[in-house]
């Protein structure tokens, strides 16, 4: 049953994916790759995995097929690793967070709405294919489709517009802060996520399941 602890009733949990409901180590992938030359794979990511690259990616105004070829065309000495980059990140993902399979099929027992909003860009539906507790969502607004990007608020209001809520109706959670300060502007509940066991004990300070 869901609680009447919060003067609206909460009907949906609003889950980000990577380091939420997936983990992804770019060392696990690189360094291989790399043939375990770690100076160059710290200065592949700091051009490759530096947040103002991320969110280019994730915002979607240009492909990730495009971006890498941009790469490429600056740093010709990584055109191989730039393009096994681009066709096999897919490895970058290494697993599902453990525990929240089951908070999820819980939180759906008991009656609540499960949607992912998440910045990514447009290869996430490779990802969605392989871990399939991705499609445990009813549905998902995925930044690079929207040309919005978290933390900004305007895109916790699509979402919100997109599937018919009202923003103090969901509970929303990531990894990083900004994004929790984000949603809550947009006036959404929002927790922190550090691992499952935590998130469950936040979370049932706000609802019942």
């Amino acid at each position: 049953m869901q609680s009447e602890n919060t003067e609206i009733m909460i009907k949906t949990i609003v889950f980000d994916f990577g380091k939420v409901l997936v983990d992804y180590e770019f060392d696990h992938f690189l360094v291989p790759l790399f043939k375990g030359d770690v100076p160059e794979v710290e200065k592949f990511k700091a051009v490759m995995c530096n947040e103002e690259f991320v969110l280019r990616m994730d915002k979607g105004e240009t492909s990730f097929e495009d971006l890498i070829a941009e790469k490429q065309t600056e740093y010709p000495q990584w055109n191989y690793e730039l393009q096994e980059f681009r066709d096999r990140q897919i490895e970058i993902i290494t697993e599902e967070i453990p525990g929240m399979r089951s908070l999820i099929h819980r939180l759906r027992a008991a009656g609540y709405g499960i949607y992912g909003l998440t910045n990514w860009c447009n290869n996430v539906y490779e990802v969605i294919e392989k871990f399939d507790i991705l499609r445990l969502m009813d549905d998902r607004l995925i930044s690079s489709e929207e040309k919005l990007i978290k933390p900004h608020v305007e895109i916790y209001r699509r979402f919100c517009e997109k599937f018919g809520f009202k923003a103090e109706e969901c509970v929303f959670t990531d990894d990083k802060l900004s994004n929790i300060l984000g949603a809550r502007k947009a006036g959404m509940h929002a927790i922190q996520f550090f691992n499952a066991a935590q998130f469950e004990q936040e979370l049932k300070q706000l609802i019942s399941f």
